[in-house]
């Protein structure tokens, strides 16, 4: 029989514990697994998986060994007060998280490159509307943010034919992709791009790095797709280019504040598309397994696999 592998803590108010317990248990049965509100012990925990744990959280396990972020993006947890000192933080890369971020991608890629909310407008209107298709090559489309998500992503788009450009931070080569990196060249790519997918991680560098002038250098008309964070966008100044024609449509899957308020104007928009952050979740069954190797490897005394560096925000 093998030797009992201590306690994991669940929180999530978005997640089902249920599935999850039944997931992570398949992979390590030695691995005792409780919601929050169970552990009676905290100093027998060991490791925790949450998302957006609240404020203290993690001051109460001092035999913490390991954080595993429920998610991709770490921004909710990096900068927080009661990070335990050396205590690695690991985030899921889940290929399932990536195709289906990517699926997600193409569908809001493909929905402005048909111009499809011209047609569902025309539709409310009893109007036949008829607008002529343009060829995908004859659309560029810029994924800033060429992580795994983003990279899976940008060749998902490249590969329906459509000019595909990737920005990020550091230099990326992706096959098809024209690939550019640095903050000198982030301007040039808006402004070749008819269709802007957002897909940065959230730092302090790239908080509200989409302001208006940022917007403003968009070419007239294009559209633009947010599945990152909320926060990388002047949520105000995004509205009221949308309103002036000047961003031409958006899918907008986060918000400055979620969920989004019933009044907030984005709602009545007939060119914006309302998703409540479901680009892309992780999936039990396949994210079990990573998690439970990176366990095993900090049982056994090594580092574990897919760390994020707090500093740098991911």
């Amino acid at each position: 029989m093998a030797a009992p592998l201590g306690t994991l803590v669940f929180y999530s108010d978005f997640d089902d514990f249920g599935t999850w317990k039944d997931a992570l248990q398949a992979q390590l049965p030695q691995l005792q697994v409780l919601p929050a509100c169970a552990v009676e012990r905290p100093e027998d925990v060991h490791y925790a998986m949450a998302w957006k744990p609240p404020a203290g959280f993690f001051q109460q396990m001092p035999n913490l060994r390991l954080i595993v972020n429920l998610g991709a993006g770490v921004d909710a947890l990096v900068g927080r007060a009661d990070l335990p000192a050396g205590v690695p933080i690991t985030r899921i890369t889940d290929p399932q998280m990536a195709r289906m971020m990517a699926g997600y991608v193409l569908f809001a890629v493909l929905r402005h490159a048909r111009d499809i909310p011209h047609f569902e407008q025309a539709q409310r209107r009893g109007e036949w509307a008829y607008r002529h298709p343009r060829s995908p090559q004859e659309t560029s489309v810029a994924v800033l943010g060429l992580g795994q998500l983003g990279a899976t992503a940008a060749h998902e788009v490249q590969r329906q034919g459509f000019r595909t450009l990737g920005w990020s931070r550091s230099p990326r080569q992706i096959d098809g992709v024209a690939c550019f990196s640095g903050a000198e060249t982030l301007d040039g790519v808006l402004g070749q791009a008819d269709i802007v997918v957002l897909m940065l991680p959230l730092t302090p560098e790239t908080h509200g790095l989409f302001d208006r002038a940022r917007l403003q250098r968009l070419k007239p008309g294009a559209a633009f797709v947010n599945v990152a964070r909320g926060a990388l966008v002047d949520q105000g100044a995004l509205t009221a280019l949308l309103a002036d024609g000047h961003i031409g449509s958006a899918t907008l899957d986060v918000f400055a504040r979620e969920p989004l308020p019933a009044d907030d104007p984005l709602w009545a928009m007939p060119q914006v598309l309302v998703t409540p952050h479901l680009a892309s979740v992780a999936i039990p069954s396949s994210s079990a397994r990573q998690i439970a190797a990176n366990i095993l490897r900090v049982a056994a005394g090594e580092p574990p696999d897919n760390r994020i560096d707090p500093a740098r925000g991911y």
